[in-house]
């Protein structure tokens, strides 16, 4: 098996069968005579794999991977890559923000240059509307004061991977599951090409889903916060001893007694939330902890579907 294509379903019925019929173009004008199209269908509610199943009746080298449920893009993603017998792994997004074309690119730059093992995209200018761009560069930014890796800034889901990359890949085990830094502690020498990334107007990535992705992200790469909530902790101490020794002083060397209801009140109310933010920090670790022990499986697949 040359190659392996990867991509996963989730609400993707529209734009499954034209991302087949590019990439199948695509694959044409390669000249791949061997290779396999992975879908996995990620509890699509849709009528995703209706579709992709008559496209199985058309090509034997179709394949669709059922799960049980929807388990989450990365989840997903890893399931397909787990079930890729190729020798190269072409990894994309169905829903066609990402061009099928880019096969075509990925697979002149990684045969042309044999010291890389991974082609991955960049988005040439990031994607979506204001607030997409700001939030998501203030979360790059913020990530890289934080992060204990080299994470990559505006990357795509399409990528290039040799047998090897991916097998290594896969020998990540963790549940709390941030595949992008994964990609990079995986090592190995990956090249980065600029691509343009469209936006189709809507996403299944809603603004919460972002913020749990973005604290998933931090908390599962770094344990900065945990210092800096101890630094944050030793600060107030000193800060709260001085003011002490200050009321003290006054109450002794004058007799007076440091007046402000209002002041204690607001102190009283900012050391409350400090706590309470931290706990919760702490309490994102442990639970991370908690996923972890129970050693639950990444996905279930329900049924394999093949012309076979």
């Amino acid at each position: 098996m040359k190659l392996s294509v990867v991509t996963t379903l989730f609400y993707s019925q529209p734009y499954i069968r034209e991302f087949y019929d590019r990439l199948i173009v695509s694959i044409d004008k390669l000249n791949i005579e061997t290779y396999e199209i992975l879908f996995v269908n990620d509890g699509s509610p849709d009528d995703s794999l209706n579709i992709v199943r008559s496209i199985i009746e058309e090509n034997a080298n179709v394949k669709c991977i059922d799960l049980s449920k929807n388990f989450g893009h990365h989840k997903a993603i890893m399931t397909g890559m787990s079930e890729a017998k190729g020798d190269l792994i072409f990894l994309i997004d169905v829903d066609l923000e990402e061009d099928p074309e880019l096969l075509e690119n990925f697979w002149d730059e990684l045969g042309n240059d044999k010291d890389h093992d991974v082609v991955y995209g960049v988005q040439q200018k990031r994607k979506g509307a204001f607030f997409e761009k700001i939030s998501g560069s203030l979360f790059y930014r913020f990530f890289s004061i934080l992060a204990d890796i080299k994470y990559p800034h505006d990357t795509t889901t399409a990528r290039l991977m040799t047998r090897k990359y991916v097998e290594s890949v896969l020998q990540f085990k963790e549940k709390e599951l941030e595949l992008w830094g994964i990609f990079v502690l995986a090592g190995y020498r990956q090249k980065e090409l600029f691509v343009n990334k469209s936006s189709k107007g809507t996403t299944t990535y809603t603004l919460t889903r972002k913020l749990r992705m973005a604290v998933q992200t931090i908390t599962s790469f770094s344990n900065k916060p945990l210092y800096l909530i101890f630094m944050l902790g030793f600060i107030i101490s000193c800060t709260s001893l001085l003011s002490l020794i200050y009321v003290v002083y006054t109450k002794v060397m004058y007799d007076q007694s440091v007046l402000g209801w209002a002041s204690l009140m607001a102190s009283i109310w900012f050391i409350g939330g400090v706590i309470m933010f931290s706990l919760g920090i702490i309490g994102i670790y442990i639970s991370k902890i908690f996923a972890e022990t129970k050693n639950r499986p990444l996905t279930i697949i329900n049924k394999v579907y093949s012309k076979d």
